[in-house]
């Protein structure tokens, strides 16, 4: 058990060595080949230090500043994802991020820490408080449920639009587990949950050609061997060659050799799949389960509604983005291109979960209720 007195000095370590991992599977993963940019490991080392200072400077601050300014915070983020539409950079058939000289932002990144916090001061000023029985009025269905609802599907769509499958869905999920929390009444959760279920099917209309090809992938690996379900034949045989130890530090084979593609990015989990095997990878998973442990465990103990909400939503980023990145890359699930938390290439992405490492570290501490 994690004593409340020590859940920052247990996120701190845990998040130090995530990093410490991440870094030493990119320098492995663009090492001597023509393949990656061997820049994207010095981009990331300097993103990892100015990291560090921002979860320092984070989680000594006060974490209700940004109960003043979420809704600021998410306007400008729907405002952003917008913009990248019109004026954005297109690249490997998305359209997805601003680029400023040498300096690339993708404000899809941005947007899960802009709804974490719009839901968070949303939940926390108005639970719910309608029992879903005949007494349920229309206003307090729409205030409690179809109004967070619908500022969030915007959000969604944006981001949908660009393409960025992953991401649409991760937002999705931040929305549910954040009403869930919130003490929403359950038939009226798990019926919303149905209904989303059962429109699924119709998502398959608005698919990109690609996205359609990566789940035609995962319900038959024979398809299309040599274009959509080449990666992810790659990836499998580079973490199954891995075995129990790995292969050892430089010396995976379908990385060196340049077999695997997009391996520093969203498939750098199967470096570390080939080079430091089954031990390795279980050790990098303990390392996320013990921050998320933390997490809800911060979120138990806190006082605050909004810190209670923010946390949860914090938590459940981090898991889903962990679980659905390690299963695509292991062909339990689709591809749908998310990145491995605090290990991927991607400055965005780095620095959106170090300020929401910093804002976990700040809610630990003890504070008086409000």
């Amino acid at each position: 058990m994690i004593s409340a007195s020590n859940l920052s000095k247990v996120i701190w370590i845990h998040a130090i060595l995530i990093i410490t991992i991440g870094l030493m599977a990119l320098y492995s993963a663009s090492f001597n080949n023509n393949t990656v940019d061997p820049s994207v490991f010095y981009e990331q080392f300097i993103c990892a230090g100015l990291g560090i200072l921002l979860m320092f400077l984070l989680a000594n601050g006060d974490y209700r500043k940004f109960f003043d300014v979420a809704y600021i915070v998410y306007g400008i983020s729907v405002l952003t994802l917008i913009l990248v539409l019109i004026m954005g950079r297109h690249a490997l058939g998305a359209t997805r991020w601003f680029s400023i000289g040498g300096f690339s932002f993708q404000p899809s990144e941005f947007s899960k820490l802009a709804v974490i916090f719009f839901l968070g001061r949303y939940f926390s000023e108005r639970r719910p408080r309608f029992s879903f029985d005949s007494s349920t009025t229309f206003g307090e269905v729409w205030g409690d449920l179809l109004w967070p609802l619908f500022l969030t599907v915007i959000s969604i769509a944006l981001i949908f639009k660009q393409p960025d499958l992953g991401t649409a869905i991760l937002v999705m999920g931040i929305f549910l587990v954040m009403l869930y929390a919130s003490g929403i009444a359950l038939r009226l959760f798990w019926a919303l949950v149905g209904l989303l279920l059962l429109l699924m099917p119709l998502a398959w209309h608005f698919l990109k050609q690609y996205q359609k090809d990566r789940l035609l992938v995962f319900l038959d690996p024979s398809h299309d061997p040599l274009g959509a379900g080449y990666t992810i034949t790659q990836s499998k045989i580079a973490v199954g060659s891995g075995e129990l130890l790995g292969k050892g530090w430089l010396a995976g084979t379908q990385n060196q050799l340049n077999f695997l593609p997009e391996r520093h990015t969203d498939f750098i989990f199967s470096v570390i799949g080939e080079e430091w095997g089954f031990l390795g990878g279980i050790v990098l998973i303990y390392c996320y389960g013990v921050i998320i442990y933390c997490g809800f465990k911060i979120a138990r103990h806190n006082k605050d509604p909004f810190g209670q909400l923010v946390a949860v939503g914090i938590v459940s980023i981090l898991a889903m983005q962990v679980v659905i990145n390690i299963g695509m890359v292991m062909g339990l699930l689709p591809v749908v291109g998310i990145t491995l938390p605090l290990i991927s290439y991607g400055r965005t992405s780095f620095m959106v979960f170090v300020l929401l490492l910093g804002f976990l570290l700040n809610l630990s501490k003890k504070r008086t209720i409000f």
